[in-house]
Formats: C-alpha cells, sequence, structure tokens
C-alpha cells in the first residue's frame, strides 16, 4: 500500500492485528498454510477445523498417560455428540474446565483417567497459533473466517473484522457476518469460546449466544486502568483479553451456560466483571489468611451492569482456589434470596455443586455442619433472636466460611444496640450484623452491592472493610453496559382534604416497628396516602399515565412499571386505567395487557384478592414481563421487583411513591438496562422525588451524577437543535400541507418532499436521514412535554419522508430481514453504485472526455471552466485534485501538502461561500497548473524525480535555502537519493533500529554540507518521511 489512496481496509486491520497477537507471543500463520495439499499443512481436508497434530502433541506433553488414551481423548473432543451447535459447544467447554475422563486398564483393573488440554497452571506450556484466512468447508459453504486463534490446536476464538476507513461498514456488519457462519460452518463453533468483532476504532466480544448488545468492550491490558484513548481498542482487547495467561482463565472460570428449561445461552464476563473477580480472590486470601482481619470488602458495581454474575464467578474461581470453602449467601429480603438462587442455581456447571436454601435456622445449622463446600443462600433475618434468647449462639466456628451479602449497605447491618423496656424488662437489642457475627464469628465476609455506601455508614465499613472495586454509572454507560436515565417531572397539584386521618391503612406498612415509630410513621403516611389515593387524583393520574405510555409507545417500543405506595391504591388505579382501556383487563393470568404484582392474604378485602398472587403466580407474571413478544406491558407494583428484576426492554417507570437513598437507586436502574436501540430509560415523577434523587446522588461519583436523573429539557433541547437543523435543510421547500384532509395531497407533498431530499445529493440525504433517526430518538425521551407534542405530526411526516428514501434508493428490500442488516447494505449500496457511477455519468452527460488525473491539461481545464454548472465543476476539479495529490503522495511529501492546504483552502472558502463559485473554479485551475508545472522542475535543476522530492524536503524552510543556495541543495538532494537507496534494506521502514540507522546517516550528510544546525531535526524527519514513500513505491 502506498499513501497515493489512503485507506485502512480490512486486510490491513487483519495484518494490525496479527502483529499485536505477534508481539504477545502467538505463532503467526496464513491460512494457505494449512490447504491440505499444501506441504505445511496439518489437516486432511477443509473440513476439518482442529489441528490433531498440535493436539496430540500438546496433550502428551500436558498429561502423563498413554498414547492410546490420548488417542481415545482426541476422538472423544473432535466428534460431534448432538445435531445442536450450541449443545456440542456446552459439552466442549465442560471437556475443557472438567477434563476427558478415559476409561482404560491397568494389569487386571478398570482405571480413569483425566485428560486436560490445556495447562492452566504454566500458560505457556500450550501451543498458541493465529491463522488469518483459515478456510473451512462445510457442505456446499466455503467460508474464511478473518483470524482464528488456536490453542493446542483448538480453535477457540474467531475474529470478524471490518474496514477502519469506509464509515459505513462497522462492527454490526461483522456482527451479522458471524452469525452467517455460525449458519454455514457450524462444526467450527463446536469449539470456539469467544467472538471478537472490530473495526478497529471499536472491537468488543462476546459469546455465539449473545445478541449484538450483549458484545462487549474490553477496556484494559492488566486490570491497573482503563487504557488510554491514543491506543485502539482491538489492540486493548487483543492485549488484554487475549494474553495466555488471561484467555486460559476466563475460559476456565469466567464463562458459563445458563439453562432456562427452553433455551441455552452462554455467557462471558465483562471486562469489569473479571478483574473485580480477580481483586476480590485475593483479598478474600488475604481476609482468610490466619491474621486475616475477616474483612474482605465491598465490590459496587451500579445496577444492571452484571452484579449477580460477578457473584456466581466469584464464588465459582473462590471454590477452586481456596480448595472448597463453604459460601454462605445472604439477602434481607425473600423475593432477593429467590431471584439470587435461580441465577446460582442455573449456574451449577461453574459452582461444581447445586446450591441450597435454607429453610429456617435449624435448617441452616444443619448445612453448615459439613467441614467443607456448599453453597448456602439464607436470608438475614434467621439470625433475629428467637423468643427465648438472649444472645445468638454460634452455627458453626469453621474458618473455611465465606459470607456474601447481597446489599451490604443497608440498615440492618447494625451493631448498636437499643434497650426495651417493653413490660419492665431491660433486653438489650442489636442489629443483624451483631448477631450475623456471632452465629458466624470466624467466616470472612464480603458485600456486592449495586449502589454506593453512604458515607455515613460505618456499619458496612465494620462488617465488610472498604471498596475493593468501583465500577459506576458512568462508566457502565460508557461501556454500553447500561443506558441513562432521564428525569421527567408530572407532579399533580393537591389540595389536601380536611379531617383526613385513616392510620388503618399503614399499618401494613410499619408493622413490626417500635411503637414510637409507629405512632410517628402512621401520622406522617396516613394523611400522605390518603391524598395520593384520593378517588380525584388517582382519575387523574390514570388518565395521565395512558395518555403519556401511549405516545411513548408510538416512538419507541418499551414495557412499563408503575410504583405506587399502597396495595389499595394499586388496586384503586388499576380500575381507573382499566376503565379507561378496558381492553387492558383479563381475569386470566395469561392474558391482559396490564396487572398488579402484590402479595397479600385470605385476611384482606375480598375484593382485593384477584390480585393477590403466590411466588408461582409472580414467576408466571415475570416470564411473561421479560417476553417481549407477550401483549404484558405495564404492571402495578408496591415493593415487587423494584430490585433485582430485570426486563430489558422496560423504558419507563412512573413513580407515585415517596422512596429515598439505596431503594431509590436500586428502584430506578429497573430502566437502565441496555435493548436493542434502547436510548435511555425515562423516570417518571408523580410523587416530588426530585430532592430525594439529588441526595441519594451524593453518594455517587461526580460522573454518576451527570449519568443519572438528566432533566427532561436536556432531550427537550436536543429534539429542538436536531428538528431546527432539518428545517434549515428543507428551507427553500413548502411542505405545510402535510396534514391536508386530502389524502392525494398528502401523498404529492410526501412525494414532494421525498424528491427535493434526493436532488441535494448523497451527503445531503445520508445527513437527513440521520437527523430524522436522532429526532426520533430525543423525542421518544421527552414525547409528553408540550414542545415534543407540537411536532408530534410533523416529526411523524419526517420519519415517513426518511422511509420513502429508503424505499426508492433499495426498492423491493424484503421487509422481514432485520432493520441494521438493511441500513447497512443501504450504505453500501450507495457509496459503492452512486459515487462511482455518479462521476463517470457526468463526464458523459456534460459531454467531457475522462481526463488522466495524472495530466491536468489545458485544454480539459479550460472546458471544465466554460461549464454551465458552476457547482459540478467545482466538486469535478475537487475529485480531480485531491487525486492528484494522492498521486504526487507517492513520490513528494512536502510537495503533497503544501497543494492539500492550498486545495482544502479553495474548497473551505466554496464551502462557506465565502466567494462566489467562478472564483472558486479560478483558484482550483490555478493550483492544478502549478501542480503540472512542480512536477516539470526536474529538468530545469537537473534532478531525477526522487532527487527532486528529497531537494523539496531540504529547501522546505527559506532559511535553509537562503544559507545554502540551490547548487548545494541539489547536491545533498544528489547524495542523499544515492546513500538512502544504497540503505534500504527489506522492511527497513518497519524496523526500529533501522530508521534509526537512516536518520544518522541523514544527520551526518546534513552536517557535513553545514546545514543549518537548527533546523536539522525538522529536515531529518523530513527526509526519513520521504525515504518511507520511496520505500513504498519500491
Amino acid at each position: 500500500m502506498t499513501l497515493s489512496d489512503y485507506t485502512f481496509l480490512e486486510d490491513d486491520l487483519e495484518q494490525a492485528s496479527l502483529e499485536w497477537l505477534e508481539e504477545i507471543g502467538y505463532e503467526i500463520r496464513n491460512g494457505i498454510d494449512f490447504a491440505p495439499s499444501g506441504s505445511t499443512s496439518e489437516r486432511k481436508d477443509f473440513g476439518e477445523v482442529v489441528l490433531e497434530n498440535r493436539l496430540k502433541f500438546a496433550l502428551q506433553r500436558i498429561n502423563d498417560v498413554s498414547d492410546e488414551v490420548i488417542d481415545e481423548a482426541i476422538r472423544k473432543i473432535t466428534i460431534p455428540q448432538n445435531p445442536q451447535m450450541l449443545v456440542n459447544n456446552r459439552t466442549f467447554h465442560k471437556m475443557i474446565t472438567n477434563g476427558v475422563d478415559i476409561a482404560a486398564r491397568e494389569g487386571d483393573r478398570n482405571v480413569t483417567k483425566k485428560v486436560w488440554l490445556f495447562d492452566f497452571e504454566y500458560p505457556e506450556n500450550n501451543d498458541f497459533l493465529a491463522v488469518n484466512q483459515f478456510t473451512v468447508i462445510e457442505g456446499k459453504d466455503n467460508k474464511r473466517p478473518d483470524i482464528i486463534l488456536f490453542v493446542n490446536g483448538l480453535p477457540l476464538v474467531i475474529f470478524e473484522l471490518k474496514s477502519s476507513s469506509n464509515e459505513n461498514v462497522g462492527t454490526t456488519d461483522a456482527y451479522n457476518q458471524l452469525q452467517t457462519y455460525k449458519r454455514a460452518i457450524p462444526g467450527l463453533f463446536t469449539f470456539n469460546e469467544f467472538l471478537v468483532v472490530s473495526d478497529g476504532w471499536n472491537a468488543k466480544a462476546g459469546t455465539i449466544s449473545s445478541n449484538e448488545e450483549r458484545f462487549m468492550t474490553w477496556r484494559t491490558t492488566d486490570g491497573t486502568g482503563e487504557a488510554k484513548t491514543a491506543q485502539s481498542q482491538l489492540e486493548v482487547l487483543i492485549k488484554g483479553m487475549c494474553r495466555f495467561d488471561v484467555i486460559l482463565d476466563l475460559i476456565r472460570h469466567f464463562i458459563l451456560f445458563q439453562d432456562d428449561g427452553e433455551n441455552i445461552i452462554k455467557i462471558m464476563a465483562a471486562y469489569h466483571q473479571y478483574y473485580a473477580v480477580k481483586m476480590a480472590v485475593q483479598e478474600t486470601k488475604r481476609a482468610v489468611a490466619t491474621n486475616g482481619d475477616q474483612k474482605i470488602g465491598v465490590v459496587w458495581h451500579t445496577q444492571g451492569s452484571g452484579k449477580s454474575l460477578s457473584m456466581v464467578f466469584y464464588a465459582g474461581e473462590l471454590i477452586q482456589e481456596l480448595d472448597n470453602p463453604t459460601i454462605v449467601v445472604v439477602t434481607d429480603r425473600n423475593d432477593l434470596d429467590e431471584q439470587l438462587f435461580k441465577t446460582f442455581g442455573k449456574s451449577v456447571e461453574l459452582l461444581r455443586q447445586t446450591p441450597k436454601q435454607a429453610e429456617n435456622r435449624e435448617d441452616l445449622r444443619d448445612l453448615l455442619r459439613v467441614q467443607s463446600g456448599g453453597v448456602i443462600f439464607t436470608t438475614m433475618q434467621k439470625f433475629s433472636l428467637e423468643d427465648n434468647e438472649t444472645q445468638m449462639s454460634a452455627l458453626t466456628e469453621r474458618r473455611n466460611v465465606i459470607v456474601i451479602a447481597d446489599e451490604a449497605h443497608r440498615s440492618q447491618y447494625g451493631f448498636s444496640g437499643r434497650i426495651n423496656y417493653d413490660n419492665g424488662e431491660n433486653d438489650t437489642k442489636y442489629g443483624y450484623a451483631k448477631y450475623l457475627r456471632d452465629a458466624l464469628p470466624n467466616a470472612s465476609y464480603i458485600g456486592f452491592t449495586g449502589t454506593p455506601i453512604a458515607s455515613t455508614d460505618k456499619n458496612t465499613q465494620a462488617v465488610f472493610g472498604h471498596y475493593i472495586d468501583v465500577y459506576d454509572m458512568a462508566q457502565a454507560v460508557k461501556d454500553g453496559a447500561t443506558v441513562k436515565i432521564y428525569y421527567e417531572s408530572r407532579i399533580i397539584p393537591l389540595s389536601i382534604p380536611v379531617d383526613t386521618n385513616i392510620d388503618e391503612v399503614v399499618e401494613e406498612l410499619v408493622e413490626g416497628q417500635e411503637n414510637e415509630f409507629q405512632m410517628k410513621a402512621k401520622q406522617k403516611w396516613s394523611r400522605l396516602e390518603a391524598v395520593a389515593g384520593a378517588q380525584d387524583r388517582l382519575k387523574t393520574m390514570a388518565k395521565d399515565i395512558i395518555e403519556h405510555y401511549e405516545i411513548r409507545q408510538s416512538a419507541m417500543f418499551g414495557k412499563s412499571m408503575i410504583v405506587v405506595m399502597s396495595r389499595r391504591i394499586a388496586i384503586e388505579l388499576y380500575k381507573e386505567i382499566i376503565a379507561l382501556r378496558p381492553k387492558w383487563h383479563s381475569d386470566d393470568d395469561n392474558k391482559g395487557v396490564i396487572k398488579i404484582v402484590m402479595t397479600g392474604s385470605s385476611s384482606d378485602p375480598v375484593e382485593w384478592q384477584p390480585f393477590i398472587g403466590n411466588n408461582k403466580r409472580r414467576e408466571f407474571l415475570a416470564r411473561r414481563m421479560k417476553d417481549n413478544q407477550d401483549p404484558l406491558k405495564i404492571v402495578i407494583v408496591r415493593d415487587m421487583w423494584l430490585t433485582g428484576f430485570d426486563v430489558p426492554s422496560m423504558n419507563t417507570m412512573y413513580i407515585d411513591k415517596p422512596m429515598k437513598g439505596h431503594n431509590l437507586m436500586q428502584a430506578i436502574a429497573r430502566v437502565n438496562r441496555v435493548f436493542k436501540d434502547k436510548p435511555g430509560g425515562l423516570i417518571v415523577d408523580y410523587i416530588g422525588i426530585a430532592e430525594r434523587l439529588k441526595e441519594a446522588l451524593q453518594e455517587y461519583t461526580t460522573d454518576d451524577r451527570k449519568q443519572a436523573g438528566i432533566d427532561t429539557q436536556v432531550a427537550i433541547d436536543l429534539m429542538l437543535e436536531k428538528y431546527d437543523l432539518i428545517q434549515e435543510m428543507l428551507y427553500k421547500h413548502d411542505y405545510a400541507e402535510f396534514q391536508s384532509f386530502k389524502q392525494s395531497t398528502r401523498f404529492k407533498v410526501l412525494n414532494e418532499t421525498v424528491d427535493f431530499i434526493l436532488e441535494l445529493g448523497k451527503e445531503e440525504r445520508k445527513r437527513f436521514s440521520d437527523l430524522v433517526t436522532e429526532l426520533s430518538k430525543a423525542y421518544a425521551l421527552c414525547a409528553m412535554e408540550p414542545e415534543a407534542r407540537e411536532l408530534n405530526a410533523e416529526i411523524g411526516f419526517l420519519k415517513a419522508v426518511k422511509a420513502g428514501l429508503l424505499k426508492i434508493v433499495s426498492p423491493g428490500t424484503d421487509p422481514v430481514r432485520p432493520k441494521s442488516v438493511i441500513d447497512s447494505e443501504l450504505q453500501q449500496m450507495l457509496s459503492k453504485s452512486v459515487i462511482s457511477e455518479g462521476i463517470i455519468d457526468i463526464y458523459e452527460s456534460l459531454g467531457l472526455e475522462k481526463p488522466d488525473i495524472s495530466i491536468l491539461s489545458d485544454e480539459f481545464l479550460a472546458d471544465v471552466r466554460a461549464m454551465p454548472q458552476k457547482n459540478i465543476a467545482v466538486q469535478l476539479l475537487e475529485r480531480l485534485l485531491k487525486g492528484k495529490v494522492k498521486s504526487v503522495q507517492k513520490m513528494n511529501v512536502v510537495q503533497a501538502k503544501k497543494y492539500s492546504e492550498m486545495l482544502k483552502n479553495s474548497i473551505d472558502k466554496y464551502n462557506k461561500r465565502s466567494i462566489q463559485t467562478s472564483k472558486v473554479i479560478e483558484e482550483l485551475i490555478e493550483i492544478a497548473k502549478e501542480m503540472r508545472k512542480a512536477a516539470e522542475r526536474g529538468d530545469d535543476l537537473g534532478l531525477s524525480q526522487d532527487e527532486v522530492a528529497f531537494y523539496d524536503a531540504l529547501a522546505d524552510h527559506m532559511t535553509a535555502k537562503e544559507v545554502l543556495g540551490d547548487d548545494k541543495l541539489r547536491a545533498i538532494a544528489h547524495e542523499l537519493t544515492k546513500v538512502i537507496k544504497e540503505n534500504m534494506t527489506i522492511d527497513w521502514n518497519k524496523k526500529d533500529s533501522a530508521r534509526a540507522k537512516m536518520r544518522i546517516t541523514v544527520r551526518r550528510l546534513l552536517k557535513k554540507y553545514g546545514y543549518p544546525p537548527d533546523l536539522q531535526t525538522e529536515a531529518v524527519e523530513t527526509v526519513v518521511k520521504q525515504a518511507e514513500l520511496m520505500a513504498g513505491s519500491i
């Protein structure tokens, strides 16, 4: 490749990747070497994807078993057992983590030999190979992935790369290509551990079951800090994930399969999970040591970033690293216990044991009687005193017990005691933290939380220690692990009724608390609940929620949650909503758009009973809510599902319940999950939580305060900005009748607007489409605001114009295909056909002969000057001159820079319309003439083309020309050309040592001829650049 036409295509990115892989120790080979017919081939045919000889040598090196056992192990590894690719992949992964068991005979005994595929203890003892363009043929399909990483002959990683310089292709195209490969050559994916997609600028990794949005960036090479932006994402991923020790560790401890009975999902840890677990395991080893303090620390990973899975990965690695300790997972609510237990229960293969739930304290004691092992789930309440107890007795005194506390900041984790004077008894009661310590006196403690520990919360630090790792909202949004949360205030003004006092309504809220607290709470909450639950207010809110929800749904698909302060309000609000939308209701749990999720008992009012459900009903409704195809779109809750409940498509939460601190932050995080093109989650406030939200944010990092609670005004401003930009594009076009009552008029306006945009050209057409997309996303976030509602119809019209453009540019596109694929193909089609064919059409339609770009003749320039279409003439000359500059770049770096700047200045003037188009044409023609004249200077100076280039490099600074004069500069240029050509070895410009030697040679020559010392450094660099160009053209 030369600088004449700078691009960075797939092949270039492929080579860069191979160079980075070579830097970290991989053997680099080309797929041609593995063609079955080749002398160096390592496979019999193109259908073989495992390099069996390498695998055999590696297994022999790693395992102390007979060749017969090795051969049988290879047979087991390479022969698929199931027609389903993902099932085979799971089976293979078990072989990696558990080894392959082979039945054998030793003398007269039957024995089982374990064969390990990799040496995990000594990573360098394995065989690491990177191959580009490795051909695989299955049936009629012939495919060549860009790069495959083989470890011990097994194809574990596949890279799919796209051009870095082509703006019309990117990681989405790479992802789609991998999906094609999965269908065409599934045999290769049997052995795949993870996939990588990249266009150089962006690089992401995922598994064979990951949706595109679940492919994640790897942002660090060593875990000590985020890589600098100057280092490309792909280089960081390769040097971070593919390092020998990391890739084997990832595969062994940080990949798991989860099976919900219908689908198998393969999950790999993101970089923040990987390094947090590594640090947590190290801190655990320190804390459990004989002289350890038993305080492991706290991991704060913001909600939505995979905290539950981080806990699973931590437990999985801990079981191996600490020789099978007993792990006790503690939550403070039954629903959280259930949710977390299910997550662990689906991860049995990684944990190598089945988690168990303690039913009561005695059951917990029985489960702890083992000497090691076990993953036990319990709630914090099981560590409270029984009625007849004055202190908590130890459940076990073993030291190999690790307590994992979920949401380790709650008030229950207190040490301080309080004296109870009821009934004349002076008994002292403590917080759960003390009883937990008494029950497990020698255990070590680690906390995981999705919200930060309050700076005033000393209890949490006393139990768990300080932060091990922090992954906050800002970083999660930056990484694409979560989306931003927006805030919209829709408080309903009310006057408080006189003599409102219904204390009984809040009995359920204060049950179990001290009498003094109950009295205060009743006074506070009964009035608020009565006002919030007033019929007129609920009617107003029901109407507003429906309107807001329906407008938002028309802009963007998403599910919603309504949070209220009592079960009574939940039921009354539900009735008001279905009174306005009766079709949303159904008595059948299988049907209906809206449901209430709440607990209760048979003693509750009869009219409440249809809404009360047990755990089985809640699980069923949860499955419906998580199914994007299910008609259930809205749930009303009081406390249920506000923590640990993940529905990625949920994009709106309507809050009518006072909340604060961690509870508030955990609740609003229900809408921050990543889902397709979801631009953000929206919190709609009916009760007035703004101040509480600000208070809660005080404990977050500065960046987090920017990410959470973003005011809807930001979205409004963005929407209006995009709208104004579109209006600027359309200012010469009248589409005022787009809302005409006559359908024919409406379509006529639509058609004329599409035609107007088409006339603006490809770049403006693309800009229009992008602006409409951005306008639509911004509108979706503020659809209920007056400014947005004013533009509602017009935005719908603009979206229709965009759709018309796409249909005209690409007629007959299959509507079933994914929109992202169609968009990508449209961009590719436009870039390939419109640009290249368009420029040819311009020459022919204007009656001009196609010029030789390297020779801009006077006749051709005269023809261009005479063209009536002045704007086209400018574009034509710009394109030709850019081509000329690129051809000059092949030979002369100084001249190319000069003309490039002249060309840019003239075109900038044209774009800004600061001078007339005819003046620009004259300037461009003068540049063309000067370039042609410059190309002929060699004859005048008596220098060859190469010598002229070095002459210009030396004379670039006027001082040098004045001091030395033309004769001496020509002499230096002549000798430089000779010396540099003599010193050019193969790939000298890619070797630092050779480049340094070249610089020394140039510096000596300049010194010999008395080149000004203060200009030598700059001259040396320019000469070396010119030498590199010379090397590239040889």
